[in-house]
């Protein structure tokens, strides 16, 4: 599914909350427990006024990657307590088969947290003053980054597809060359007949010449 052209309703996401509530009433004094509370209020406000769907809300805990597997959200969106690390761990292993744009909330600035959350493919980090009418530019930034990053991957495993590719076709080329005294023009023009004859891709081709010539020595 391509997210550019899903509208906010239709948007799949699933919020990932590693914020535990206080139980002890001292605890609401604390003034980092107070920021992460509000940013989380703040966010899930955010959500339900730009009209994302979420379709849940779920812990950090050992049975995330199944949970996410399960749900295959469009955004994932981290409401993380100051360490969010574990979490992010998980996270590679999801991104790896399934890419898509992740969006972290945090009250500390982290360097190491930083790094790990750039290793597994996180399209926005952002530290503390989540405002309500913040949410939606940062959800609709981290999109436009994703598929940026998506584009940029694509172009590359194309290009190296294409430069391996054309060094099959070069060897099977050679091969040709050599074994029955042809010109550089004349084994291209026998490789693009054969593989016309055979209804194949030319590199298809190529690489069955270098197969056979191998097993044959």
């Amino acid at each position: 599914m391509i997210l550019s052209e899903l509208h906010a309703t239709s948007l799949k996401i699933v919020v990932i909350n590693t914020v535990t509530n206080p139980t002890d009433p001292h605890d609401l004094d604390d003034v980092t427990v107070q920021r992460q509370l509000e940013r989380s209020r703040n966010l899930r406000i955010g959500l339900l006024q730009a009209g994302y769907n979420i379709i849940a809300s779920i812990p950090g805990d050992m049975y995330l990657v199944d949970r996410l597997t399960q749900l295959q959200p469009d955004m994932i969106i981290i409401d993380a307590e100051s360490d969010a690390r574990d979490v992010l761990e998980e996270l590679v292993l999801v991104s790896r088969d399934a890419p898509r744009p992740i969006v972290l909330f945090t009250e500390e600035d982290n360097p190491s947290q930083l790094a790990s959350a750039m290793a597994v493919g996180v399209s926005a980090y952002v530290v503390a003053g989540l405002q309500v009418e913040r949410v939606k530019p940062v959800l609709e930034v981290a999109v436009a980054r994703f598929q940026a990053d998506q584009k940029l991957r694509t172009e590359l495993h194309d290009t190296k597809n294409k430069l391996a590719e054309r060094k099959t076709i070069e060897r099977a080329k050679g091969l040709l060359m050599a074994r029955h005294q042809l010109s550089e023009n004349e084994a291209y023009q026998r490789l693009r007949k054969q593989a016309m004859e055979k209804n194949l891709k030319l590199v298809e081709l190529a690489q069955r010449i270098l197969d056979v010539a191998d097993l044959l020595g």
